[in-house]
Parts: structure tokens; sequence; C-alpha cells
């Protein structure tokens, strides 16, 4: 009971922290190994139950107008490819060396995030163009991939993308994320259900909360905008390097 009550909580404030500026992975994944769930279990659980904190965000950035659906339409199709194949890779990995490999991505994602605190004060879309649209395809497959193959993180690295790549500021690159980030859970999630690799009782009870919190996460980022996303960004991925240091020290 008290596993379940930390998972729930657990995936409500990483719904909450998603849908403002990504990387709610960061959160709920490792609450799933804390909690003694395998890391194939944990990957396919976590994907389920994300999900239904990846539609809830989605939905309600779609109905503010802030998300560019001639550019989901293009994009789209290549992160649901990259993130089939990178469930396929990824089951056929030991789970000796994924326990080693979640602890190395989780804290270099951190870091990552760290240096890139200083981009996407403004909106500078101006369009789309060959450029754009061709570095999009190549990482919407990229970052499908690697939401497949792993998963937590994909949100921060979508929304820094897309800023990088199409001048959005974290408002718009967080809105059009969380669109990209649902269809790649989507194709990710069947893959895990067809190979046995989600914890359905476990998965369902912290789905609800999750959707609750991205639903709160969703309306906090629509009304505060670039400066409340800003912030919390930063401080969770100086958490988050914090915390994996001192695991891996």
């Amino acid at each position: 009971m008290l596993k379940l009550v930390f998972l729930a909580l657990a995936g409500f404030f990483a719904a909450f922290i998603d849908a403002i500026a990504g990387g709610g992975g960061l959160i709920s994944m490792p609450a799933y190994l804390m909690a003694g769930v395998s890391p194939h279990l944990s990957l396919g659980t976590n994907k389920f139950s994300s999900t239904m904190g990846a539609f809830t965000s989605s939905y309600n950035f779609a109905k503010s107008g802030l998300v560019n659906f001639k550019l989901i339409k293009i994009l789209a199709p290549f992160t649901l490819v990259g993130s089939i194949l990178g469930v396929k890779t990824v089951l056929l990995l030991d789970e000796s060396f994924l326990n080693v490999l979640v602890l190395v991505l989780i804290l270099a994602i951190g870091l990552y995030t760290i240096f890139s605190k200083n981009i996407g004060a403004d909106d500078n879309f101006h369009g789309l163009n060959k450029k754009n649209l061709t570095l999009g395809i190549i990482f919407a497959f990229c970052l499908g991939f690697y939401d497949g193959f792993f998963g937590p993180g994909t949100g921060s690295f979508l929304v820094f993308g897309l800023i990088k790549i199409f001048k959005f500021d974290f408002l718009h690159s967080t809105a059009n994320t969380k669109c990209l980030n649902f269809i790649s859970n989507i194709a990710a999630l069947i893959t895990f259900a067809l190979n046995n690799s989600i914890n359905y009782k476990l998965g369902f009870v912290v789905a609800i909360f999750m959707v609750f919190g991205a639903k709160l996460g969703t309306k906090v980022a629509i009304n505060k905008g670039s400066k409340i996303i800003k912030p919390i960004f930063i401080t969770m991925s100086l958490a988050v390097a914090i915390k994996m240091l001192i695991t891996l020290i």
C-alpha cells in the first residue's frame, strides 16, 4: 500500500513538472525503480502511466492554440517509427546493463539541461522552411528512438531541440513537445504491451494521478508562460544532476 501511495504521489508531481517544462520521467522512472520494479517493467509501466499524462497536457495545449499542427503533422510519423525501433532495441538488452545505463543517461540529461538554461526566452518562430524541417525530421526520429529506448528526459531534449531548430520560446516549444511526446508514448506503449513489459495494476493507479498532475501543470504553464517554465526547468536539472552524482559516487 505504501509503495502505491509513493508511486501515485511521484506520478502526480512528475506529470505536473512534465507538463510545465518536460523531464517528468526523471521523477517517475526512478520512483518505479525505488519501489522495487525491475528495469524492463519500470520502463513499460512508466510509459503506460505517462502516456495518460501526455494525452492530458497535449489536449489542453491544443485547445489553447499553442500547437503548430502543420509542424506536428510532418514530424509525427518520424517520431512514431523512431519510438518503435527504440523499444525493440531496449528489449534486447540485459537488465544488469540497463540499470547502469539508466543512471548514466539520467545524469547526462541533467548536465545537458544545466548548460542549456539561457535559451528560449523569446518566441522567434518565423515559419517553416527546408532547413528547419529537415533538421526537425532528423531530430524527431532520433528523439522518438530515444523515447522508446529509454524515455526519461525526452521532453527536456524536445523542448530545447524545438527552441534551437524552430526558434520557439519555452511555452510554444513545450506545447508542441507534448504532442510529439504523446505520439512516441503511444508507439512505445503498444510495443511494451505486446512484449508483456507492463505492470497494469501499478500503472493504472499512477496514470490517474498523472492525469490530474498534467492538467494542473498545463494550466500553470499557459497562465505563466516562459517565466515559470524556465526556472522550473533549471531547478529540475540541478536537482537531478546532484542526485545522480551522489548516487554514482
